[in-house]
């Protein structure tokens, strides 16, 4: 489910999970490369409990932090359908209400694909 925002420009975070390092690396490095994320942070060793196909699960993931414009959500998405190995990917976007001016006008330069 994906909430449509007026303003693709606007700037949002997103969470994603990854069961190992290397799948976190490279999926960081083909967002940035491809523009679709300008920063993303890996956050190791981040313990999560959830409940799949009925049962209670508890894993070691690491946590992409992603910062991004709303336009790129659906280009994340398709890079995590190639890259990503879980069925259901965690992918949850949250606004950013505020951020630094410079940061901001970065963030939007390095999320606008080269023509």
């Amino acid at each position: 489910m994906s909430a449509s925002s007026p303003d693709q420009d606007a700037p949002v975070v997103v969470y994603v999970t990854t069961p190992d390092r290397t799948i976190a690396d490279s999926i960081a490095a083909a967002l940035v490369e491809h523009h679709e994320a300008a920063c993303v942070n890996i956050v190791a060793g981040v313990q999560s409990v959830y409940r799949w196909q009925g049962r209670i699960e508890r894993d070691t993931e690491q946590l992409l932090v992603i910062k991004t414009r709303q336009a790129r959500l659906a280009a994340i998405d398709a890079r995590l359908a190639t890259l990503h190995p879980d069925d259901v990917p965690e992918r949850i976007a949250l606004p950013i209400v505020d951020g630094a001016p410079a940061y901001m006008q970065w963030l939007v330069e390095q999320t606008t694909p080269e023509t």
